[in-house]
């Protein structure tokens, strides 16, 4: 208590409020963390397609770098830190589907995505017509154009991905 009676009046009083600023902001950085992402769970034959497709897609989305979600997994990928755009790759048939499927799904460099918009603004897109879903949600804000990040990723679907129910 002598030690900080000894110190200048202004920095006594200094210190409350530089130590709850200091607790502010670390409260907002870490709300602002991006949450956890549970992986899918393929089936035996869809999990190959999703390990392949794992190891070819790219480092960065548009200049976003990948920032894989945690926990690590083969069949999670993520792109950006917030709001992020993250795949997942074997996920059973989203119910979206059923709701006129093709009405306004992109095709994108020859892959078919059925799409929805979440409760947030942003998208959910859905390969479709291939041996597993790969589903890419992107975030409202993330990009200039919602569907923008697709053209990134479709190169490596194609690739690991065959087309087919």
């Amino acid at each position: 208590m002598s030690r900080l009676r000894s110190l200048p009046a202004t920095v006594r009083w200094g210190v409350p409020p530089a130590a709850l600023l200091t607790c502010a902001g670390l409260l907002g950085w870490s709300w602002s963390l991006p949450a956890d992402v549970t992986p899918p769970t393929p089936r035996a034959a869809e999990a190959g397609f999703c390990e392949a497709l794992d190891k070819a897609l790219p480092g960065a989305v548009l200049g976003h770098d990948r920032d894989d979600p945690s926990p690590a997994s083969p069949y999670t990928a993520a792109w950006g830190s917030s709001p992020r755009t993250v795949l997942r790759c074997g996920l059973p048939r989203p119910g979206y589907l059923d709701d006129n499927p093709l009405a306004a799904a992109p095709e994108v460099n020859d892959v078919q995505w059925g799409m929805t918009q979440d409760p947030d603004g942003g998208y959910r897109f859905v390969t479709t017509l291939r041996k597993t879903y790969v589903e890419v949600t992107v975030p409202k804000g993330a990009y200039p154009n919602y569907a923008d990040p697709l053209s990134s990723l479709t190169d490596a679907i194609k690739a690991t991905v065959p087309e087919g129910l």
